[in-house]
């Protein structure tokens, strides 16, 4: 059953000329993992703003359309209960820490801390999450004095805190090298295992392609196509759009094109080798 709704939502910001969204219309379920992928400056940040009720309770504008989550409308709903079941994670993670506490244990308790859990239950909690995110040796630390990759872990921890069941992810890599890149796709993993609801915006594609259940294709506005991996990974024709494809479509796309076939296209690696194995023989 759908658990976030959208009918026809057109979009503009304050002052802008043309809308950030266009006539989207699209139904995202719990315990699912969501892939957002297209263009720069396509419109998947101001989807991300829509999800989390910043549009158009903090960026003001002009929204048309219907929306709801859990059965409530956008315009109407509380931004402060919204915030404990809806968990944001920024891009930058340089804006996510609050700057007020002094050691990474502080800053991850800081959200419980305002919900008034019992102070046992904040330690004991902390504990669990930066095992989870494998973050014990910073707990101690200034989160002002950490890497960008740290604070991205740091971030997720804070969020992962406030215990909620659906989280915004923007594009949680795009400041990270490759092994910080891994390690917060395995934090994502671990969420997704829990059957949390999980909408990710990212370019590194064949990450994506990996982990998501669902992709949500975004360009100029508009959704462009929506789901199954599989499914919309087998429409080269959204080259033509920005939209990233994983190295083995497009190995399979180049072999294809050599007389080469394989039964279907494949997303990852795994599934790429595993055709050519069979192809051989």
């Amino acid at each position: 059953m759908a658990f976030i709704k959208l009918k026809n939502i057109t979009y503009t910001y304050p002052l802008a000329k043309e809308p950030a969204l266009r006539n989207m219309s699209c139904e995202l379920e719990r315990g699912k993992f969501y892939g957002v992928i297209g263009e720069n400056a396509g419109g998947k940040t101001t989807f991300c703003n829509l999800l989390r009720g910043l549009i158009p309770h903090f960026y003001r504008g002009e929204l048309e359309g219907e929306m709801t989550i859990d059965g409530q409308e956008i315009r109407n709903i509380d931004v402060d209960i919204l915030s404990t079941q809806i968990g944001y994670i920024f891009q930058n993670p340089f804006t996510q820490i609050s700057g007020v506490k002094k050691t990474v244990f502080e800053e991850i308790a800081l959200g419980m801390e305002n919900l008034g859990v019992p102070k046992e239950e904040i330690i004991q909690q902390v504990i669990e999450i930066a095992e989870l995110v494998k973050i014990e040796d910073l707990l101690q630390k200034d989160p002002n004095q950490l890497s960008g990759g740290q604070r991205q872990k740091v971030a997720f921890a804070s969020i992962i805190a406030m215990d909620t069941d659906v989280f915004v992810i923007d594009e949680p890599t795009s400041q990270l090298d490759p092994q910080g890149t891994e390690s917060i796709f395995e934090i994502i993993d671990k969420l997704k295992k829990q059957a949390k609801t999980i909408i990710l915006v990212e370019h590194k594609i064949d990450l994506v392609a990996e982990y998501a259940d669902e992709l949500i294709v975004i360009g100029q506005g508009e959704i462009l196509a929506k789901g199954d991996v599989h499914q919309v990974l087998s429409d080269f024709s959204l080259q033509t759009r920005g939209v990233m494809f994983p190295q083995a479509a497009l190995l399979s796309k180049a072999l294809s094109e050599k007389g080469f076939d394989f039964p279907n296209i494949p997303v990852t690696k795994s599934e790429c080798i595993q055709m050519l194995k069979e192809r051989m023989r």
